[in-house]
């Protein structure tokens, strides 16, 4: 039997490890299905090279994407604070907050985040806030794995550790002169050890809440070695029950980004099928000098509307990450 630890000091930071490449990350994330709009937040620490990797993405109602990436310097590991964004534990396993005060790119149309140094030149500035108050609505999933070698959720060249939680998101987003008050869902997780994002050879990540009571985290990764690892949860009735098999189907459009999919998921419990329609891309990449050589992988991060196969709807995230050969993403179109 797979085992994981996890104790409440895996809230907080750990040990940097000697790899050059130790990252520790925060995430959250908060939808209100009222307003039909939300944000991600991301921070990781890696303080091994000196600076920390800053993530805000915030989606509008009307399709506008308002963004911020950069990389703050950090000197050390004890705290996830740099560039305006600041998360803190307020009770572990419980309630967490995340906020950002800064600069955000406005983009009318998020496809400009396809052409980095267009977007950083020409998009347009405005200030703007994020405030989360993030309290857990389910169980913790996930940890530290107990015995060498043991398989971990994104790969152990990816991180060690990590665990996740739905939540209960409540706060407020401003982008420039307009402001919404944030009643809804979330999803938060908190990883460690060393990860460069082409260790990925590609994965599709799907999390979803359907309200305080059901939701997904539901992930399908395959390696270099074409190995296919199914993981993940259903939260029903406010339980995790863990995944037993996963299918994924995805239409695509004429830039290879998903645009529809379609899960089927088993649990020991059930099966159930579920569909999604990504309502706003934010297409995203990553790239790395490895000696003479760059390495790059394309990170698509869709706003998603989810409906459950009994009709019930929700909102949520599409993940697809990747890495390029000759500039094509490896997993298209599967």
């Amino acid at each position: 039997m797979i085992s994981f630890r996890l104790d409440a000091n895996d809230e907080f930071s750990h040990q940097p490890s000697a790899e050059p490449n130790f990252n520790e990350s925060v995430y959250s994330s908060g939808w209100d299905p009222a307003l039909r709009m939300g944000a991600w937040m991301r921070l990781g620490n890696r303080v091994n090279e000196g600076h920390a990797e800053l993530s805000v993405c915030i989606y509008l109602p009307d399709g506008r994407v308002a963004c911020r990436f950069q990389r703050p310097a950090i000197a050390s590991n004890e705290r996830h604070s740099a560039g305006g964004l600041d998360y803190r534990v307020i009770e572990p396993f419980r309630s967490v907050e995340m906020h950002y005060a800064g600069e955000l790119m406005l983009l009318d149309d998020p496809q400009l985040l396809r052409e980095p140094a267009r977007l950083f030149k020409t998009a347009p500035r405005v200030d703007g806030v994020v405030e989360f108050r993030h309290d857990g609505v389910s169980p913790m999933h996930g940890g530290e794995p107990t015995e060498p070698g043991q398989e971990t959720m994104y790969g152990r060249d990816f991180s060690l550790g990590h665990f996740n939680q739905h939540m209960r998101t409540r706060g407020r987003i401003r982008v420039g002169d307009q402001s919404w008050d944030i009643d809804g869902f979330g999803w938060r997780d908190h990883s460690w050890g060393p990860r460069y994002w082409q260790n990925i050879y590609f994965y599709r990540l799907f999390i979803a809440n359907f309200g305080a009571d059901r939701g997904f985290m539901l992930l399908k990764r395959t390696d270099r070695q074409q190995r296919v690892h199914r993981v993940g949860v259903l939260q029903f009735d406010g339980d995790y029950e863990d995944i037993i098999d996963l299918d994924v189907l995805t239409e695509w459009d004429e830039r290879k980004d998903p645009v529809q999919v379609q899960l089927g998921v088993r649990t020991a419990r059930r099966a159930v099928r579920i569909s999604g329609e990504v309502i706003t891309l934010a297409p995203l990449r990553n790239r790395r000098q490895v000696g003479d050589q760059e390495l790059a992988c394309r990170i698509a991060e869709g706003f998603t509307r989810w409906r459950w196969e009994d009709g019930r709807e929700g909102l949520g995230m599409t993940e697809y990450i990747e890495f390029l050969e000759d500039g094509e993403p490896v997993g298209y179109p599967l």
